[in-house]
């Protein structure tokens, strides 16, 4: 199909909605997924580092105020999910939110959108390899094998706020290279495996709430929140600044929009698996921080100035280190199963840790897949050369992309700890949120009367409440943090000028017919290198 591009410079460059609808039904994938595989499929790319490991992160910044810091985030997340509930059942195809901004917003924001999501992606897969080796090198390695890794090849070095005496996270780096070399030779996960593994993590939060419940101290939660509720624009400390963080514990639940084409009855089933996932895992992560820092506490270690140290600093590490802090919940890389060893469930708690060490890959996978189906869209639509979505004779996969995606988050899985990049990767998704719920307002006002199989009730207060929970938690994030988004996005439009304006399909007259996605993205296919000039 082809069609000529709209006039007006990068800001009239939409892509037609009604064509993007169109070659999905022409060329769509299988429609198999049901609402609770959809759910299920939320809560496993949710269920992941951000509870297994970040809660000692979160604590250090908030104290016992975690909770509040969950539900923040939580509720952010919530009004979110409801404008893509809205967008994916109008417009149920892939590319996320990347698809939508092209929609809706043109070409050059839908740029801006789709460069935040490879960061996303990719420094998300890096966060979560990081969260796997603490559990491989704690929990199995020292706690059932009596191994100890030494410290220089379980963390990076102190100057990028690594452990003390740390040089490279080896297993994280291992753990990512593996994945990415599973995908490249075309190993994907089953909704049968999938469904294992979610059942493996929900059971495992459940026996530490269960165990831990009972055991909470009121004692613990005094004072609730040490770090109080605003650490300061750009500490990342405090209860907003701990949400703004756990953030990350959310992160996933968008990739349900991403499996719209695959799903029966999209415009119901699409909202219940958003929805349905995000409260499953906010009930869950509430009452886990509340057993964790209830039941052996989880005061922050605190600075000469009377606020909590920054998570991942130097000075953080070498206090982790004394005799005073060394069994705080906020120095514990597997902070669940220290937990448990601490009450006297060294078993089971070696058990929760086996849960995240099995389940934390298949995340991985999923983070790293997920970015494959950007890469693939973005160089589909020429915006990106289409050689990076060039797929393998022999394993019939985007062989090219993937391994650039692997090594990326390798790289900065071996250097930088679980906090630092939780952040940097949330700053990219809270601009990808926001500009869904922008694209969504504009829908409302541009297109009244396009069918909307779900629409969101009160969106004067839906829309809005999503972009300023996605701006106030960014603004809470750690000014480093903060920082990564503007330059990264800088390096992308200097990008976009130099090579993506021109080589446009879009720009140059194009609508381009989209191959079946990285289920079968082979350009030797019959149809993919048709005549699609005018």
């Amino acid at each position: 199909m082809a069609s000529t591009a709209p006039r007006g410079g990068i800001f009239g460059r939409v892509k037609p909605l009604d064509a993007i609808l169109a070659t999905a039904e022409k060329k769509g994938l299988h429609r198999s997924l049901g609402a609770v595989q959809l759910t299920l499929f939320g809560v496993g790319c949710i269920i992941g580092t951000g509870i297994f490991v970040l809660t000692s992160v979160g604590a250090q910044k908030a104290g016992p105020g975690l909770m509040l810091s969950f539900i923040i985030a939580g509720a952010v997340c919530i009004v979110a999910a409801l404008c893509y509930a809205e967008i994916a059942s109008m417009a149920p195809v892939a590319g996320s939110a990347y698809t939508y901004s092209y929609a809706v917003q043109g070409e050059f924001l839908a740029w801006t959108v789709g460069w935040a999501l490879l960061l996303e992606y990719a420094v998300g897969a890096s966060a979560v390899s990081v969260g796997w080796s603490n559990y491989f090198t704690d929990t199995v390695m020292a706690r059932s094998w009596g191994i100890d890794v030494p410290a220089f090849l379980k963390a990076g070095p102190e100057a990028l706020g690594g452990q003390v005496g740390g040089l490279i996270n080896l297993p994280a780096a291992v753990i990512a290279l593996l994945v990415t070399w599973l995908l490249m030779i075309g190993t994907t996960e089953s909704a049968r495996v999938n469904a294992v593994l979610v059942a493996i993590k929900i059971i495992a939060l459940t026996v530490f709430v269960f165990l831990t419940v009972p055991a909470i101290d009121s004692a613990n939660l005094d004072p609730y929140t040490p770090g109080g509720m605003f650490g300061g624009f750009g500490s990342g400390v405090g209860v907003v600044g701990a949400a703004a963080t756990m953030f990350f514990a959310y992160v996933g639940f968008d990739a349900v929009s991403t499996a719209a084409e695959e799903t029966k009855n999209p415009q119901r089933n699409v909202p219940i698996g958003l929805i349905g996932s995000l409260l499953l895992c906010t009930v869950f992560y509430i009452l886990v921080s509340w057993g964790a820092v209830g039941s052996i506490g989880g005061q922050p270690v605190m600075g000469a100035d009377g606020a909590p140290l920054g998570t991942g600093t130097p000075e953080l590490a070498r206090m982790c280190a004394t005799a005073q802090y060394q069994d705080a919940l906020v120095c514990s890389r597997e902070p669940l199963a220290h937990v448990l060893h601490t009450l006297g469930y060294g078993s089971i708690g070696n058990m929760i840790g086996y849960a995240a060490f099995l389940a934390l890959p298949s995340v991985i996978l999923i983070l790293l897949f997920g970015q494959t189906r950007i890469f693939f869209v973005m160089a589909r639509d020429g915006l990106l050369p289409e050689r990076l979505a060039e797929v393998h004779p022999k394993w019939k996969t985007p062989h090219i992309c993937t391994l650039i995606t692997g090594l990326v988050v390798a790289i900065g899985a071996a250097f930088f700890p679980v906090g630092q990049l939780a952040d940097i990767a949330n700053a990219g998704t809270l601009y990808a949120f926001m500009m869904v719920a922008i694209a969504v307002w504009q829908l409302r006002k541009k297109d009244p009367n396009r069918p909307r199989p779900f629409k969101v009730p009160g969106i004067w207060f839906v829309a809005p409440a999503t972009i300023l929970g996605c701006l106030f938690l960014f603004f809470n994030l750690p000014k480093e943090a903060m920082l990564v988004l503007p330059i990264w996005g800088a390096i992308g439009i200097v990008f976009y000028y130099l090579y993506s304006y021109k080589a446009s399909h879009l720009g140059r007259g194009i609508v381009e017919v989209p191959e079946t996605e990285v289920h079968a993205i082979d350009p030797s296919s019959p149809g993919y290198n048709e005549d699609r000039t005018n």
